[in-house]
Formats: structure tokens, sequence, C-alpha cells
């Protein structure tokens, strides 16, 4: 499921805001960039990726071609930064016909599992939980033999009532927050808009505030908003910058719940028939389109970026492997809502067939029903030799405890297989290194990498980069890191990669006790350790 992370700049204006928060967004370092820095010269604990380019040059190690797939909302394709860095099918041609045999008709930059063959695409989807109250109420409600039921299914009928109880907690606080949000919205923007008209460009300082006279009763209204927000959200941007940013986060957040009363937790919505396959058949795989963009494909963007937008070109900002030998394979998975283990299951075989080494999974939920197609996705991608990174969740929870799906771990507590790297989110403070909203786990979450504040490439349309938080963000992180290393050393498996960043990480003792390296991920050592690997080998 996606989830947007918001700044602490609404958190404060919306003091009941209930999502996860991060905290106050440096203004002393160049956050576009941070997550590159290095630890040893600065203190801050990026991914090291100059130094880590620049030892591979020195080495005159030559770059292999390398596909990444990222299994996401979509990926825009045609956007500047990511364009030349995109998978093309060699054997595929768009002209209506299953060119190479595959199932898959004019899949040329990949495929999408959550759409139909007319085109048509599922934005938003309910979430498991609700999927499973649904199937469950049915058994035990409206069935001939629902009283009977209870007595006869009584494990279900436990589930039924543990489900019903937090569907209706998730309800109760998503209907007054929807119209809440809404409204603070509605009441902000004209106070707002005043402000932009009269501020304009200008650049905000405390000087200038402090002098500033409001010239309508409008926007004295609006100047409220400065008392509710720390400076650090508004100081050296413009008013126009502010006032769209901070519309945008309160829109976003209205909208977040407006999605769950709508979609998410509504129990008549089922968008499936859009994608026209038999979902009860989890080992029905041919289905969908090739629409690999689909109607939102901002977290997708935004992970590719991460991952590989082309590096120095001038533009946007930089991917960790963007330097034109790693392709993005976008694979449309997950809907605004939680994603399906069918769809997972069939992303990931699709993803490794088509040549895929490394996959990143920015996706996750609190249930799965299916999650043993899942785990035999994981077996056959380690069958292939193909490494899966995924996000570790952004709920603040210990998932050795709470488990975020899809998880490697069967229910003894078993690996199913040890090709999967899972991700917990840092930030870029060296003092309170895990993101407040990260998941963490002693034995669940493997690293840690940059996830707060991480700016990158989004949709066009959607204003072609933006800087966001989450889990989401850290795993693609990994992900190129992956792509770094294997693409340089294509001698390596997919277990060796796996060691080499899990052995290179820069540790702390804050992340000691909730991941199993305790470090930060860091691509310079990571390129050192697999050289000496690689040369040892020879």
């Amino acid at each position: 499921m996606k989830k947007t992370l918001f700044s602490l700049a609404f958190a404060l204006l919306v003091s009941t805001f209930s999502i996860a928060q991060e905290t106050t967004p440096r203004t002393d370092i160049d956050l576009t960039k941070w997550h590159h820095m290095s630890f040893e010269e600065s203190g801050i604990y990026g991914v090291n990726t100059d130094k880590a380019l620049q030892f591979l040059k020195d080495k005159k190690i030559k770059a292999h071609p390398f596909v990444v797939g990222v299994l996401d909302s979509g990926v825009e394709v045609t956007h500047e930064d990511l364009k030349d860095n995109v998978w093309v099918n060699p054997k595929e041609k768009k002209d209506g016909v299953d060119n190479d045999k595959n199932g898959y008709i004019d899949d040329l930059h990949g495929w999408n599992f959550i759409g139909g063959k007319d085109g048509k695409n599922v934005d938003a989807d309910t979430l498991e939980l609700t999927r499973l109250l649904v199937k469950y109420k049915k058994m035990f409600e409206t069935d001939k033999n629902a009283e009977s039921n209870k007595t006869k299914f009584t494990k279900e009928f436990e589930s039924y009532t543990k489900l019903k109880k937090e569907y209706e907690e998730k309800l109760a606080e998503a209907k007054p927050n929807a119209s809440q949000y809404r409204m603070i919205y509605d009441n902000l923007k004209t106070p707002v808009d005043a402000l932009v008209k009269e501020i304009g460009d200008k650049k905000l300082t405390e000087e200038f505030m402090l002098s500033f006279q409001p010239q309508s009763e409008v926007s004295k209204q609006g100047m409220m908003l400065f008392a509710m927000v720390p400076p650090e959200a508004w100081k050296g941007k413009t008013m126009t910058e502010f006032g769209a940013e901070i519309m945008s986060e309160i829109g976003e957040v209205a909208k977040y719940y407006e999605d769950q009363v709508n979609y998410h937790l509504n129990l008549d919505y089922d968008p499936r028939a859009i994608v026209g396959d038999n979902y009860e058949n989890i080992k029905e795989y041919i289905y969908g389109n090739n629409d690999v963009d689909g109607p939102d494909s901002n977290h997708g963007t935004h992970v590719s970026g991460i991952i590989a937008a082309k590096r120095n070109n001038g533009i946007g900002m930089d991917g960790i492997a963007g330097d034109g030998n790693v392709k993005i394979l976008s694979v449309r998975t997950v809907p605004n809502g939680d994603e399906r283990d069918k769809d997972v299951a069939n992303a990931i075989r699709y993803a490794v067939d088509q040549g895929a080494k490394v996959l990143n999974m920015s996706f996750g939920k609190a249930y799965s029903p299916d999650k043993e197609v899942v785990w035999d996705a994981f077996k056959y991608a380690e069958k292939k030799g193909v490494l899966l990174i995924k996000a570790a969740g952004n709920d603040d929870l210990n998932i050795d405890v709470d488990i975020h799906y899809p998880t490697v771990y069967n229910d003894k507590g078993e690996a199913v297989s040890n090709n999967v790297i899972t991700v917990g989110s840092s930030t870029s403070d060296p003092l309170v290194l895990k993101s407040s909203f990260s998941n963490y786990g002693k034995k669940s979450v493997d690293v840690f990498a940059p996830g707060s504040e991480i700016y990158s490439a989004i949709p066009t349309r959607d204003g072609k980069y933006k800087s966001n938080s989450g889990t989401s963000m850290a795993s693609p992180v990994v992900a190129g890191v992956a792509a770094l290393i294997w693409s340089h050393y294509p001698s390596l498996t997919a277990s060796q990669v796996k060691q080499i960043i899990m052995e290179s990480v820069n540790k702390n003792d804050q992340l000691k006790e909730i991941s199993v390296t305790g470090g930060v991920v860091d691509a310079y050592k990571a390129v050192q350790l697999a050289d000496k690997m690689v040369s040892k080998k020879k």
C-alpha cells in the first residue's frame, strides 16, 4: 500500500494529524542530495555515492548492462530524467502482437497487472483488511448457515471478530478526519491565496515577516499560519513556494482520509472487474495491459529516480546508478490501497523472466491471505539468481512481532529464501538516526538507508521533482547500491551482493537492537568489498 508521509510543518498546523511524522527538515545541508553524502567526510549517514563511483572509475571497472525491476504504482517512462534509463524489450514491437511469445502483448517497457485488456486501469483499491472482512461477513452474517459457521469455523470467526473491530476503529477515525481536513483546506485556501497575491515571489525572512503589514482582513487571517509552523518550514522560500507547498500537503492529507472512506474501507467497492481476471485463480498469470505509467505513477517514478535518474545531465537530480547502463523495468503492481498477493507473485515472476536482477518492492500491508504464492515467487527469484529489496513499512512497529507483508519469514519464523533485503529508513540527523515512522526489527529489518526527505523525480504533470519520505524511499536507495555493485561486478551472485551490502554498513548503536546489521548502507565501502571479493575469486 502506498502511504505518503507529510512534513512537521503540517503536523504542527493540525496537532491531531495521525499519520507517522518526520522531524523538521534540516536547513544546513542540501536536502536534494543528502542521501549521496559521505559519512566519513560529513558525519551524515548518506550512502557515499560519488566516492563509490570515483573508486570504480579509478579502478577502470567496466559497467555492464543491468536491469532493475520496479514493482510499484507505475513509472513515467518519458520523464526527462528517466527516459534514457528505461528498459526496452528488445524482442517486442508496438504492433498489437505478442512478438516475444511471453503472453504479454506489446510489453515494451514492462507490464501492468492492475489494468484490463481494454486499457482501463485500477487506481484505488481496498485494504486487505476490508477484503477479508467482506469474505468473513458473508460467512458469518449473510450465509444461510451463518450461526452454525461460528461454531464450525472457530478460528475464522475469531479472525472475523478481530478484523471487524480493527475495521470499525479505522473507519471511525477516517470519516471525521476526512471532513476536518477538507474543511481546513477550504478555510485556508483563500487567506493563503491572499498572502501569495500580496507577497508573491519575495523571499520570506524573519525580518520581513516582522515588518510585513497585511493589506486585507483575509490576508491577516492567513498570517496566523506562521504562528503555527516553525520558521524552518518557510524561511528562505517565497510566499508562492510556501503557499503551494503547505496547501499541497493539506490537500494530500484530506485526500488520504477521503480515499480511506471512499475506497480503502469501503465494503461495497471492488475494482477487480476492471482487470477482468479470475481473482480466485492464483495460478492465472496472463492478464493486465502494457500501460506501465497508469493513472498515478507518482510513487513509482519517485522510486525509479532514486535508483537510476540520469546523472550529471544538469537537470533534476542524480540517481545512484544513473550512468546509463542500469535500466528501469516498470511492473505496475501497487494501487492506491493494498496490493494483492496474486499480482505481487506474478509481477516478481514477470520481472525475473525479463532479465531483471534486482527487484525493488516499496510496498506492504498487514494481512496476506495468499502469502504462500508470494513465497513461491520469492523462491523462483532466488532460483534465477535475483535479489529482492523491500521496504520495512511506515508504522513505527517492531515487525518481528507485527508482521509486515510480504515477509521472507514463514509461519514458523524460518526464511523461505536468502535473496531478500528488508530496509528501514534513516534520517540526515546522526543524533536521531531512525526515521520516526520507520518499522524496525532485530530479525526482520536487515539494514537502514536514507529515507527521510529524499528528493527525486515525480511525473511531469505533478511538477517533475519532489521530496518524499518513507521506507519506500529507503528501499530504492539500497536497490540502487545493489545495481551499482552488481553491474560493475557481474560475476557476483545474489547472495554475495546481499552479503556485501550487509557487511559494509556504517554501524551505529542507535540501530544495533532494531536491525540485523545495526547500520546504514554505504556504497563506497560496498564496492570496495565487492572488488576484494571478486579479486580473491580470480
